[in-house]
């Protein structure tokens, strides 16, 4: 690690404090837990002369939970989520996801809104600054070539927050407060499909919290993450589903996954499952479905056909799981 630029630290008291510092400078980022920010700061990766610490804005750590549904703020930790036994009793995807996430450490800091708004990561971008000077840098910060697809235009850098996945299937909200007044909108419209520029909010747009309906009558929810080490990991490949069962067949499936494109995504065509049973043949055809609609590119150590077959096996696995007698 290289010694970080110098910066301010501006603590927010109110959202309206915070956003108003968004909005009067464009380089400046927003902090909660900091476990990837710091981390890219002290790589040379971002550069900002100011950082607005939310830690002062009251409700953002507050945890909701009624018979319409859930509501978590942007700053609750990850490790409370992991922790909260109603949370794990009634959506254990996402309480799956959160137990996944890097070590007890980082969990302690590590936020909601973060892992929601985790930075795209590459091998040739989450480097020191010297490492990629040396290699021209990439085109998401510096450089004109993507050196996983030297001939394209875009770049190829993967998302690989575990949150988002487990949210998609439950189909989750975001709020979203700015300058502009506040906003709800579905969690799958926080992203596009570019690593290097994968969120859709705005300069002086601020996370505020997370909304979920309450669970269907006989929902069943799973995350399944695989990575190259045992702990303390990014996803090579994640999957989240949700199901329902009638008289043993599928009522409702919901696949998401993340770590194989620059955004995490509902996978399409799941309505065409509907109906049938959890069998061989049915597993064969979703691991097809899965294989055509993730696009894993040399981002990694590990190689992209292998991801692509990782996220397939997850989805086939869990499905099959979640769908045996209770």
């Amino acid at each position: 690690m290289e010694r970080m630029s110098e910066f301010e630290v501006k603590r927010a008291t109110s959202l309206t404090e915070a956003v108003a510092w968004l909005a009067a400078d464009p380089r400046a980022r927003l902090l909660a837990g900091g476990t990837d920010l710091v981390p890219n700061l002290r790589r040379g990766i971002e550069r900002t002369p100011i950082l607005v610490d939310l830690g002062g804005v009251r409700g953002m750590s507050d945890i909701a939970l009624t018979d319409t549904g859930l509501t978590l703020g942007a700053r609750v930790t990850l490790a409370r989520l992991a922790a909260d036994a109603s949370i794990a009793r009634q959506y254990p995807a996402l309480a799956e996801a959160a137990r996944a996430i890097a070590g007890p450490g980082h969990r302690s800091v590590a936020t909601l809104g973060g892992n929601l708004c985790l930075d795209t990561r590459c091998v040739f971008y989450n480097q020191s600054e010297w490492w990629r000077a040396a290699n021209r840098y990439c085109l998401k910060r510096g450089g004109d070539v993507c050196h996983v697809a030297p001939q394209g235009q875009r770049c190829h850098a993967a998302f690989s927050g575990d949150l988002a996945p487990a949210l998609l299937v439950l189909g989750a909200e975001v709020e979203l407060v700015s300058s502009r007044g506040t906003r709800r909108a579905p969690l799958a419209e926080l992203y596009r499909d570019d690593g290097a520029a994968h969120l859709t909010l705005a300069r002086d747009e601020v996370l505020v919290c997370l909304r979920v309906p309450a669970g269907r009558p006989g929902l069943r929810c799973g995350y399944r993450k695989a990575r190259t080490r045992a702990a303390m990991d990014f996803p090579l490949a994640g999957v989240a589903c949700a199901l329902t069962l009638q008289g043993g067949v599928l009522a409702e499936l919901h696949v998401a996954i993340t770590g194989t494109n620059s955004n995490p995504f509902l996978l399409a065509g799941c309505d065409e499952f509907v109906g049938r049973r959890v069998d061989a043949e049915l597993l064969a055809l979703l691991g097809k479905r899965v294989q055509k609609q993730v696009s894993p590119m040399r981002s990694t150590v590990t190689p992209s056909n292998y991801r692509r077959l990782v996220a397939a096996a997850l989805t086939q696995r869990l499905v099959s799981e979640l769908a045996e007698p209770l």
